[in-house]
């Protein structure tokens, strides 16, 4: 019979941190949020980040990068926008970062478009499913219309 299986013990707060960001960028909040359980000072956290922040080792900015980065082909503006909120990214790098998103908004959505579907809706039940996909991967309804039209103009 084998012996129990002993307990590992918890790593360091500063070893959970680095191995969260070696994964992926975080913002301060996310990082927060998952390190506290495991602290025994919560202020122990804030410090650790801090210091963490002047070294360089997490930036909010490569955050906001990586997620516009990683959603941008996928989503439209109004979906990025509420990821960025949830991981607690401050309203003044949301309004910088959605500047952007804004002005390619249109060939975002023609590229999500064309991939899901890559021709005109044929009946008003068919149009009504394509603006229900888009407006879902957050496109505001006035550019699916838009898009749309067009590619029924093309047709």
């Amino acid at each position: 019979m084998a012996p129990p299986p002993k307990d590992k013990p918890e790593p360091p707060l500063r070893v959970r941190a680095l191995r969260l960001l070696a994964r992926r960028e975080h913002t301060r909040d996310e990082l927060e949020r998952r390190l506290v359980p495991h602290a025994e000072d919560p202020a122990e956290v804030g410090r650790l980040l801090d210091e963490f922040a002047q070294h360089g080792w997490f930036s909010e900015e490569r955050a906001v990068e990586q997620v516009l980065h990683a959603r941008r082909g996928k989503f439209g503006s109004r979906r990025i926008r509420q990821e960025l909120v949830a991981k607690g990214v401050d309203a003044g790098r949301v309004a910088a970062a959605m500047t952007g998103l804004k002005a390619s908004e249109d060939e975002a959505l023609r590229a999500v478009w064309r991939r899901k579907f890559s021709q005109a809706p044929r009946s008003a039940a068919e149009r009504a499913r394509q603006i229900r996909f888009l407006q879902g991967r957050g496109f505001a309804l006035e550019a699916i219309v838009r898009v749309l039209k067009q590619k029924d103009d093309d047709e």
